[in-house]
């Protein structure tokens, strides 16, 4: 395509999986002239033409993000962005120093319980259905979830947010929490809206994703009671405060 001058800001949504991230970027689409075009390193991303694009070198991948985006006609795009999760690095080892580089880029950080997060992976593994579009949907499945998963999990997150924030100034750098996406969601966009320097605008109505999981931790994970007396005198203990959620 022939990109328009002046060029799009560029932005990512960068997160551990099951963190709203889909949520966030349905409710950013809904402005005319912002537009995140899903998961840049997932190959089943109906957004990106061809897997072949994951052959390309780093640069060449960011460049057909900020550059040669695939966009929609309707819109006339002042705020280009795309996200990728904390797993997707592991793939390509160097892509994350290749994003720090990448000029004025703004970077969203999407938080959760971290907790809630691995449940929710690990049911969405379990059952197949990773979004949900329907209040006819099937409910998903308990789960038991190992205490080394719990580790290598918290302990991942804990380095990927650690790694975020030592890596891009606070001025480039917008956290997001999960639980007020959810419950104040025009609040928390119009600080987005803030943050990237687009006009801000309403909700609409239009949202279709919903939560998949309304239950509480102790509700869905089979042996919550045995890892939250394994976490209870460490610093992931808070994660098993279930009256807190």
């Amino acid at each position: 395509m022939t990109h328009r001058t002046p060029m799009p800001q560029p932005f990512v949504i960068l997160a551990m999986p099951r963190t709203g991230t889909h949520y966030l970027e349905e409710l950013l689409n809904e402005h005319p002239t912002v537009l995140s075009n899903g998961e840049l390193l997932n190959e089943y991303d109906t957004n990106w033409p061809g897997k072949d694009r994951l052959l390309r070198t780093d640069r060449e991948l960011l460049e057909q993000a900020y550059w040669r985006y695939p966009t929609p006609d309707y819109k006339n795009v002042t705020h280009i962005g795309c996200k990728i999760n904390e797993p997707q690095f592991h793939e390509r080892p160097g892509f994350f120093a290749e994003l720090t580089r990448w000029p004025a880029l703004k970077v969203i950080l999407v938080t959760r319980n971290i907790l809630e997060s691995l449940r929710s992976f690990a049911q969405a593994r379990q059952s197949g259905q990773w979004l949900k579009f329907s209040s006819d949907a099937a409910r998903p499945p308990r789960v038991r979830l190992s205490i080394a998963d719990c580790e290598a999990y918290f302990k991942a997150a804990d380095n990927f947010h650690a790694r975020i924030e030592h890596s891009f100034t606070t001025s480039q750098l917008l956290v997001v929490e999960y639980e007020s996406l959810l419950h104040e969601p025009a609040a928390c966009l119009g600080k987005v809206w803030h943050f990237l320097g687009a006009p801000a605008v309403g909700l609409s109505d239009r949202a279709v994703l919903q939560r998949q999981e309304t239950r509480a931790l102790d509700q869905t994970v089979q042996n919550f009671d045995e890892l939250q007396l394994h976490f209870a005198h460490g610093p992931y203990a808070r994660f098993f405060d279930v009256g807190g959620l």
